[in-house]
């Protein structure tokens, strides 16, 4: 007689399933990705237009894909108007001021967006789980975090807040990379293998913070990114839904004839300028 399946067999059986899903092909992700990066270059004008002010808030375990994502959502437009804000650990006279203070002096002005990858979260995560709050300091930043929201939005700022979840087995994978892979080392913070060990930690904190703060003016949406590829496509393609922008007429460019006036060789004075060998 075939015995009855456990609940844990069946987590596992669900979990290797989804790890066999095919691999997006790279012209596929390439193709669909240069469209949806077409598509920010057309809200970038919209945001610079109208002066609409933006924030992204990216969050979630570590390896879970945030710097990959924020790379694929900057790198076809401007940073004067896509600006990413990745703060360092606060100093002292930083922990002396209010919490939100560091953060709220990279809000955007008219026509910004800005990205925090990590953001006042860091409360709700690293922080509390880290030891570097007090239990009434979390507790506290629970209680406001949707109170100070409420005023960011209804000061006319769009707010969009992303939670990126990675599985144990694909953090583990994503860990191990980064210790063999020579351009990659630099990613290993000191936090981050403590991550490993307090995986429930991190697990119960993230709980309690979506608990507290996932509300209906300011929800978190939550981004399976096991595949880094779709995680992409699939969090920008929701970003652009969630942003009621038009595309901008523009103006028909007309490249202009070069003036011969004060013309000279201008070739002639270079060739003995400290050119760099070309290796390559």
């Amino acid at each position: 007689m075939k015995k009855k399946q456990s609940k844990k067999s069946a987590v596992k059986e669900a979990k290797a399933a989804e790890s066999r899903t095919e691999k997006l092909k790279r012209k596929d992700y390439e193709k669909a990705l240069r469209e949806l990066q077409a598509e920010l270059c057309a809200l970038q004008e919209w945001v610079k237009s109208t002066g609409q002010r933006i924030i992204l808030v990216f969050e979630g375990r570590d390896a879970a894909g945030k710097g990959g994502t924020i790379k694929a959502i900057t790198e076809r437009v401007s940073p004067r108007v896509f600006q990413v804000v990745a703060l360092p650990a606060p100093s002292d006279r930083e922990k002396s001021q209010m919490y939100i203070q560091r953060y709220m002096a990279h809000f955007p002005a008219a026509g910004e967006i800005v990205i925090f990858d990590r953001s006042w979260y860091n409360r709700a995560g690293v922080e509390h789980v880290m030891g570097f709050c007090t239990k009434e300091q979390h507790r506290r930043f629970l209680d406001l975090a949707p109170f100070v929201e409420k005023q960011i939005i209804d000061n006319g700022i769009l707010l969009l807040k992303y939670w990126l979840e990675v599985s144990d087995e694909e953090q583990e994978r994503r860990f191990r990379a980064r210790i063999d892979d020579p351009v990659r080392q630099w990613k290993l913070s000191a936090m981050d293998l403590p991550s490993r060990e307090r995986w429930y930690d991190y697990s119960r904190a993230r709980d309690e913070m979506l608990d507290a703060t996932d509300t209906d003016f300011a929800p978190w949406h939550i981004v399976s990114s096991n595949d880094k590829k779709r995680a992409r496509l699939n969090l920008i393609s929701h970003l652009l839904e969630q942003i009621p922008y038009e595309r901008q007429p523009k103006k028909k460019v007309k490249l202009p004839r070069r003036s011969m006036k004060n013309a000279y060789d201008d070739e002639v004075t270079m060739t003995e300028r400290r050119w760099i060998r070309e290796r390559y």
